[in-house]
């Protein structure tokens, strides 16, 4: 006797997510067949294009009419928010979120905190929400969501915040953005979106927090650079800031993709390649050196064309900040230190390390840490991670502890 064919699991999309999709698909097609135009101009010089623009056109116009006869569907925040289809979102606005935001697709992302799991209204706060409640903020990174923090170690679930805020008594707030927006620009609207938590917080706001991975660091160093200059107060409740795999200075794969841009010639054979380069999101692009504010002009011309371009900033005074990084490597040494990394962040720039003076992040030995044999995503689950991490906001004020390199066996 067979077994039942189990039914296929459901799709992550939703009708309103199939619109917009489609939209994004009209909007991208007249482009894409344009940048193929161009690579087949170069070798076949533009035999047989026209034909191709004219069935484009068709099949948009088509698509439009289809759109207009599908049955209503729901607003998109009205859709269940299940991890697959957040997993999805999170990429494409990782991605292309600054092209979604430009055509007004609601697919892309609005900047949230959020509280067991739903977006935190200001007009309707949750009743549980303690007076002088210590808050933990956890920022996610590129092409993430606030659900991934939830990861596994060897088949048990792991989340760090959730760990910690049971533990020491945080409450944990998550905070869900568009990482293909610029970080200068998700920066400003985590500052906006932390004075409203300040001000609206029941009984007022005791401390905060922040454990942020990867982009998310440069997030939260650009909220509290945008904070200050618009004196908000939000800052005066900042105590810890804990930065997981943070490309404090720059990731070496778009920089990749920026010198492709760069170098490729002009020629009409490369043309196409280097505008296909240029179509990587703001939020990537800004991972080059780490940019987390706007250049300052009143600063003098670089002395030489390989001097890091940024204007510089320092860690956030008053405030007990924090470094892990992680590397693939399995003994520190000269050579791990400089090219070996996590696989997506290098060692020195996760620990705040620069060659020029001005650029160095100052924290404390003891407030450091390298897991040994990690990757970048490996750092969520590991449980050297969460060791340290609960010792160190254990901590009521400047401990002394030796600093810590781990070798995960």
């Amino acid at each position: 006797m067979t077994q039942p064919t189990a039914p296929p699991p459901a799709s992550s999309w939703h009708l309103a997510d199939i619109r917009e999709l489609t939209r994004l698909f009209i909007q991208a097609l007249p482009a894409t067949i344009q940048l193929t135009e161009a690579v087949h101009q170069a070798v076949l010089n533009g035999m047989g294009f026209k034909g191709v623009h004219g069935a484009a056109s068709a099949l948009g116009s088509g698509l439009h009419t289809l759109l207009a006869r599908l049955p209503p569907a729901p607003p998109l925040q009205h859709i269940p928010d299940t991890p697959g289809r957040a997993a999805l979102l999170a990429t494409l606005n990782g991605v292309m979120g600054d092209k979604l935001v430009e055509s007004h697709n609601a697919l892309a992302t609005p900047m949230t905190l959020r509280y067991l799991g739903k977006p935190l209204s200001w007009q309707s706060l949750p009743a549980q929400l303690p007076p002088r409640g210590r808050v933990l903020l956890m920022v996610h990174g590129l092409c993430m969501n606030d659900l991934q923090w939830q990861t596994r170690h060897q088949d048990a679930p792991v989340n760090h915040g959730e760990m910690l805020a049971k533990a020491l008594g945080y409450v944990p707030i998550y905070v869900r953005y568009n990482s293909g927006l610029s970080i200068v620009q998700n920066g400003q609207a985590l500052a906006r979106q932390l004075e409203q938590l300040a001000t609206h917080w029941p009984g007022g706001l005791g401390e905060i927090s922040v454990l942020a991975y990867s982009m998310g660091g440069l997030v939260i160093r650009s909220a509290c650079h945008n904070a200050d200059m618009a004196a908000l107060a939000w800052p005066a409740h900042l105590k810890n800031l804990l930065f997981l795999g943070t490309p404090h200075h720059g990731a070496p794969l778009e920089s990749v993709g920026h010198w492709l841009e760069r170098l490729l010639p002009v020629t009409a054979y490369s043309e196409p390649f280097v505008r296909l380069a240029q179509l990587r999101s703001a939020g990537i692009k800004d991972l080059r050196h780490g940019k987390v504010m706007e250049p300052c002009p009143a600063l003098s011309p670089l002395s030489s064309p390989l001097a890091d371009p940024r204007t510089p900033l320092p860690l956030p005074g008053g405030v007990r900040c924090f470094a892990i990084a992680a590397t693939t490597a399995a003994k520190r040494s000269l050579l791990a230190d400089r090219l070996i990394g996590d696989g997506l962040v290098p060692l020195r720039s996760a620990l705040g390390l620069h060659d020029e003076a001005r650029h160095q992040l100052a924290f404390l030995p003891a407030h450091t840490m390298i897991a040994y044999r990690t990757s970048h995503m490996a750092l969520l689950g590991s449980p050297q991670v969460a060791r340290l991490l609960l010792h160190w906001l254990q901590s009521d004020h400047q401990e002394q502890i030796p600093s810590e390199e781990h070798d995960p066996q």
